[in-house]
């Protein structure tokens, strides 16, 4: 498996894709908690194979684009006791989030 970020149609990974929309003076404390969480706790489960943090230029949003080797994989993941510590305190900062696994369908490049 890849150990960056590879964005493919018919990849045989999960991604998350999970949008937090948080007031503008918390969004640091979030983007800090979720590189601090995926330091120390994600990238070290099986099937992780790379997370990326994005906060929106309005201040109102973080985005955590995440890919592991398989549903199963996350899904496991978040049976995880530490790693479930680390969610609810990014779930506290936030007013609400919104996680789903998607595939890739389409990819375009210029």
């Amino acid at each position: 498996m890849p150990a960056t970020t590879t964005i493919t149609v018919d990849a045989p990974i999960a991604t998350l894709i999970n949008v937090f929309t948080v007031p503008a003076d918390r969004q640091r404390r979030l983007v800090d908690l979720l590189v601090r969480a995926t330091e120390e706790v994600m990238q070290h489960q099986p099937g992780f194979i790379a997370a990326n943090i994005h906060a929106s230029a309005d201040g109102t949003r973080v985005v955590n684009y995440a890919q592991w080797e398989s549903a199963e994989a996350f899904h496991a993941m978040l049976e995880n006791p530490v790693a479930r510590e680390h969610m609810g305190e990014a779930a506290a900062l936030a007013d609400q989030f919104d996680p789903h696994l998607y595939t890739v369908e389409s990819v375009h490049h210029h």
